[in-house]
């Protein structure tokens, strides 16, 4: 398979499933669908690439600042961002020997078409009210943000936190 697949120079592990479930309403249904997605979903893609990766790659994986920052309803979720941002510190560590650096990209409330479509009005202001810089991100904003963590341009960044979350989770 090597040899008819070639190499694996940036692995962008963009994995992200929420719910909006209050405490008392998290079932065990609700928290294995979640962590299923987000956090074994994202580490079995990482290990199945490994053989296939170049030394001196770049893994980037998506967190979230909801794991820095308590929001309502979203308990379970923020858990699986915050067992990422620990991948991270431990495979930066894992992966030393190789040269592969490992970062993950935290985003804030970014306008996808999977936000609007669940996320109320309301909700959307109230949280956008939060963000120092006033308004939603976008797409292109945090692509270009893992385009950075990509490149050569940060050869002597791993194991860090990048939040483009309009300064949301450092208040």
């Amino acid at each position: 398979m090597k040899q008819q697949k070639g190499k694996i120079d940036v692995l962008f592990a963009n994995a992200g499933l929420w719910e909006f479930t209050p405490l008392e309403g998290i079932t065990e249904a609700h928290f294995d669908k979640i962590f299923r997605t987000n956090v074994k979903g994202l580490l079995f893609t990482v290990q199945k690439a490994l053989p296939l990766f170049q030394d001196g790659g770049s893994i980037i994986l998506t967190g979230s600042e909801s794991a820095s920052k308590g929001f309502g309803a979203l308990s379970v979720y923020s858990a699986t961002k915050a067992a990422i941002r620990s991948f991270v510190r431990s495979w930066t560590v894992d992966l030393k020997n190789r040269k592969i650096r490992v970062n993950v990209i935290s985003p804030g409330p970014i306008d996808t078409l999977a936000f609007r479509l669940t996320v109320s009005e309301q909700l959307m202001k109230n949280l956008v009210s939060t963000v120092p810089l006033g308004r939603r991100g976008t797409p292109d904003e945090v692509a270009k943000a893992v385009t950075f963590l990509a490149s050569d341009d940060s050869s002597y960044i791993t194991g860090i936190e990048l939040f483009v979350d309009g300064g949301i989770a450092q208040i």
